[in-house]
């Protein structure tokens, strides 16, 4: 905190005005949240969630080394597909391919993978309030997350837009988090509707890539049920037997009519 500087001969009255630099900091925290908020929002048709391949790092440059991408990969437990280089000085190591419980106490794990889930289900807007833990040589360091759902290039909500602004790594070692508060926004979302392409425009694929964070996904065609197995399996069964017994019955009705053209005795009689 700052102390106003005294003037005249009142010793006292600049004691009296005091400014708190947690407002300043916090401020300074919530540009970067907010930003990224404005920004998804942005994307956004209607109340659907953002699909991942929409995300443009071009738009996030100003906060980019604060940025990451989660994927979910079972219940509970999402890893880092992108970030941004402030989350690997945190961690001391580069995080990609990690699980974000791995910026957290064992305490806090099992509250961060409620939130995830809560995330990706409802889905929810997740915001994070952490703090390390405080050692003679450090204070606690506070923090804040915030994670956006995306949906992936197959339609499901199983993507995570983030960003982690704290107020530093004064350690130059791995911290861990504990959560301090937990809030909770509801999404709400709409099922993706499939358009007819207008005639005389070009049909667009559900698996174009567009440029920066877009994952390359691999085209699939229709897949056959059992059901038309089996009635393909079963028509060429069918196929096969008529062909056989056509070849065998070409033998039968050409000895047939061998037989039917074969030269009859003629008997002579002669009376000289």
């Amino acid at each position: 905190m700052f102390f106003g500087s005294r003037k005249g001969s009142g010793q006292n009255s600049g004691q009296d005005k005091v400014i708190s630099m947690d407002r300043f900091r916090s401020g300074c925290s919530l540009s970067a949240i907010r930003q990224a908020e404005a920004y998804w929002t942005a994307l956004r048709q209607g109340d659907d969630i953002p699909n991942r391949s929409q995300v443009d790092p071009r738009g996030l440059e100003n906060i980019l080394s604060q940025t990451f991408v989660l994927e979910r990969i079972a219940p509970g437990i999402a890893r880092f597909r992108l970030a941004g280089q402030k989350l690997n000085e945190m961690a001391g190591m580069e995080v990609r391919g990690m699980p974000l419980t791995a910026f957290f106490t064992p305490a806090a794990r099992k509250q961060v993978s409620a939130s995830l889930e809560h995330m990706f289900d409802t889905p929810a807007i997740v915001e994070l309030t952490l703090t390390t833990v405080a050692t003679r040589s450090h204070p606690a360091q506070e923090a804040r997350i915030l994670m956006l759902p995306l949906r992936s290039d197959l339609g499901d909500v199983s993507r995570a837009l983030g960003v982690f602004v704290s107020e530093g790594n004064p350690t130059n070692s791995s911290q861990r988090f504990d959560v301090v508060a937990t809030e909770l926004r509801s999404v709400t979302a709409i099922a993706p509707t499939h358009k007819k392409p207008v005639l005389g425009s070009p049909a667009k694929s559900s698996n174009q890539v567009n440029a920066g964070f877009a994952e390359t996904q691999a085209k699939f065609g229709e897949e056959r049920s059992v059901m038309d197995e089996a009635r393909a399996l079963a028509k060429k069964s069918r196929q096969i037997m008529e062909e056989t017994r056509q070849s065998l019955k070409k033998p039968c009705d050409q000895s047939n009519s061998k037989q039917n053209q074969a030269s009859h005795l003629r008997l002579i009689v002669s009376r000289d």
